[in-house]
């Protein structure tokens, strides 16, 4: 009996070590998983996902994500070639494609690739230009990529896609760029409006000439511009006076032929004088003016007048 109950013991307590070993030797390997199976230290195969079984205590297995990592590249500080410092940050996406080199041919992959796109970036500034970094983003995007998965490939990873996200600059550049762009913008607005008063000109010497070979065209014109002031809402008219008129009654008026007799009889006496040797002196209206008399009130009566400068 006592035999018995041991061996039942023992068969029991086999059943539930093998229970626990094989336990033990279970694996779950998610959808977005693969499971490296590393058998004494060597790679024997690398799982699917699903349940998988491993020999306990001889299988060992290491699970590698297969999802795409959004890996942020710290800022970089660089000189352009143009020998302008600025500091620029990017993003790489990149994933996995073989899980084997991805544990066995580098210590940490995600070490590794952020480390080569730090280096690249770097590179990437030295060798171009600031107007390139402003404006030609794809271009450099496209070599910033190719230049970090030429090592990655090795590592059993694959770049997919390796953007710029943000140039800073410093701010006695940013204040330059603005001056520039602002000068920019005014003499685009001055050509524009050269160019238009260009036109205008055109269209109005074709426009004379045309009325100039129809006068009544520059009437109903003038009428036009008297109708067009008339309509607004004001107490004022404007009417234009042709330049024609003022010179026609110009031409009308007849010169002033007493004014130029006077002034003839003026010239011929000073002209004789001077030739007989004596200065005709001009005459004024204070010497046409007659004598004054005395004043009333100075005057008495029975009593001699007195002369100036004669005694009594």
């Amino acid at each position: 009996m006592d035999v018995a109950m041991f061996a039942a013991f023992i068969v029991g307590a086999g059943a539930v070590c093998a229970g626990i070993a094989f336990g033990t030797g279970l694996r779950v390997v998610q959808q977005y998983e693969r499971g490296l199976v590393f058998r004494f230290g060597r790679v024997r195969a690398v799982r699917k996902p699903g349940l998988r079984v491993l020999i306990p205590f001889v299988d060992k297995m290491r699970k590698v994500p297969m999802q795409v990592v959004t890996m942020p590249v710290p800022g970089q500080e660089g000189i352009t070639r143009d020998n302008v410092t600025v500091r620029v940050d990017a993003v790489v996406y990149f994933r996995v494609i073989d899980p084997a080199q991805a544990v066995v041919e580098v210590q940490d992959y995600l070490f590794a690739v952020e480390q080569v796109a730090q280096t690249s970036l770097r590179s990437i500034i030295g060798k171009s230009e600031l107007d390139d970094l402003l404006s030609n983003r794809e271009q450099l995007n496209k070599g910033l990529e190719l230049m970090i998965d030429s090592p990655a490939l090795a590592w059993g990873v694959h770049i997919d896609r390796v953007e710029i996200k943000d140039v800073a600059l410093p701010e006695s550049l940013k204040r330059s760029m603005s001056r520039q762009a602002e000068a920019e913008r005014e003499r685009r607005a001055r050509v524009i409006t050269a160019e238009g008063e260009l036109q205008a000109s055109r269209k109005l010497t074709d426009a004379a000439e045309r009325m100039a070979t129809a006068p009544a065209a520059l009437q109903l014109r003038l009428l036009q511009t008297v109708v067009e002031v008339a309509a607004e809402k004001n107490s004022t008219l404007v009417l234009p006076f042709p330049v024609e008129l003022l010179r026609f009654l110009e031409r009308s008026t007849p010169p002033e032929s007493g004014a130029a007799t006077a002034d003839t009889g003026t010239e011929t006496s000073g002209s004789a004088g001077a030739e007989n040797g004596q200065t005709q002196l001009p005459v004024t209206d204070a010497d046409e003016q007659p004598p004054l008399s005395p004043a009333p009130f100075l005057t008495q009566p029975g009593r001699p007048q007195r002369t100036p400068g004669r005694p009594e």
